[in-house]
């Protein structure tokens, strides 16, 4: 075991809502520190991110302490030792040192304790074995101090039990890897993944929808889906074909037209041809109703973009939103082509930004005034109009909006007579 003063300067931990609740939860005996993905983080330059506080007072003396110095206590897990306490509006997760008893995946049975080496142990991976307490001194037990400076993301112990203890583990080395990691994921650890790639189909839809969508959107997702393809891990999650060549182009184009990583589209870049392709995701993964519906926009005719001028693009930009629109297009770009220094593509994907679909100008009350009744015909007309005014190119001229109502009535009354 190492421990150095390593992050004393830290202002996270030195001050504020931390230093409050190490402070408050480090006497009389007790003792509290910051673990796991906020050390990793600080050690790495980056922002600590959520904020995780293991200590040896039991769940019961960590509520009492917080209500003694007036501060919020929240039971969010109190069976496995968590209470949430809150300060200025900020929420600090506290959770009791823990023993494995037994481990079976999610319903591990844990007993409380007070060694910090075991609490350390029962971790995933080495760099997120790490603690640190108020002073900044960062406590190694597993060495992920060496791991972290390396960017090597590696299993606590033998791989191949800590995955059998939650398969959940196999995507979270990949994604661990593809947000921290460097060079090629660690050997054994992706054996050991390979070799336990038969219980991903034991976990729950909802917690691999979770992991994968944190994980595209990490800065060497590319690398890290690449990785698990050529493993044979990604067929059991999607439950289809994959398509790493078009992820790869979707992460570029993002970057070239410098937008925010989308988990949904690169989510379609890897697994979308068609809308079935949509639909079993949404399913498959629990996907929410917006990104389902946006997996199934994406999905749809995108390979008609590529013989789509400008006036079509108008067009399809009006009925999608341009959202819907630039996800669509970026789809069609990822897979039609790998040059992402195209300028016709670049031209449809930045339509939204010089131009803005204007309202349909025509309303019922325009239609009733050229004598047709309320009721289904007026739904029909205005559908008819809308068809015609978009392939007139948007116009706004008084003459020509009234030619193209006059026009959907005759063809109505045309329709009737019929």
């Amino acid at each position: 075991m190492s421990a150095e003063p390593l992050l004393a300067d830290a202002p996270w931990l030195t001050a504020g809502g931390t230093a409050r609740v190490l402070a408050l939860l480090g006497t009389d005996g007790e003792e509290a520190r910051v673990v796991g993905g906020a050390v990793r983080n600080a050690l790495l330059g980056l922002a600590p991110g959520d904020i995780d506080i293991a200590t040896t007072a039991l769940p019961d003396e960590v509520i009492r302490r917080a209500k003694a110095a007036g501060i919020k206590s929240v039971p969010t897990g109190i069976d496995h030792g968590t209470v949430t306490l809150v300060i200025d509006a900020h929420p600090y997760e506290v959770t009791t040192l823990r023993e494995d008893t037994e481990t079976f995946g999610r319903k591990a049975k844990v007993a409380f304790g007070r060694d910090w080496m075991k609490d350390a142990e029962r971790r995933d991976f080495t760099m997120n074995g790490l603690s640190v307490d108020a002073r900044g001194v960062v406590y190694d037990y597993v060495g992920g101090i060496n791991d972290a400076k390396a960017r090597r993301v590696r299993f606590i112990g033998d791989p191949d039990q800590r995955i059998a203890e939650d398969y959940l583990r196999i995507l979270r080395f990949f994604r661990i890897h593809a947000a921290f990691g460097a060079g090629e994921p660690d050997p054994d650890g992706y054996l050991a993944c390979i070799r336990g790639r038969a219980g991903l189909a034991s976990l729950s839809a909802e917690r691999v929808r979770m992991e994968m969508l944190k994980l595209l959107v990490a800065g060497g997702a590319a690398a890290a889906v690449r990785a698990m393809a050529e493993g044979g891990l990604l067929q059991a999650l999607t439950g289809g074909v994959v398509y790493t060549g078009p992820l790869d182009t979707m992460i570029a184009i993002e970057r070239e037209l410098g937008l925010s990583p989308s988990s949904t589209r690169r989510l379609a870049a890897l697994s979308v041809a068609v809308t079935e392709d949509a639909k079993r995701l949404a399913v498959r993964l629990r996907l929410s109703n917006a990104e389902a519906k946006a997996l199934d926009s994406m999905g749809h005719r995108w390979w008609r973009l590529a013989t789509k001028d400008e006036a079509n693009a108008r067009r399809l930009l009006y009925r999608l939103g341009p959202e819907s629109y630039q996800d669509r297009v970026l789809l069609g770009w990822a897979r039609a082509v790998a040059d992402v220094h195209s300028p016709r593509w670049r031209a449809l994907a930045e339509l939204p930004q010089r131009w803005t679909a204007p309202k349909f100008p025509l309303k019922a009350a325009d239609f009733i005034a050229r004598g047709l009744a309320e009721g289904p015909a007026l739904g029909h007309v205005l559908a008819l109009a809308e068809d015609a005014w978009l392939a007139a190119d948007f116009p706004l001229e008084e003459a020509a909006l009234a030619a193209l109502a006059d026009q959907a009535v005759a063809r109505i009354r045309g329709g009737q007579k019929d």
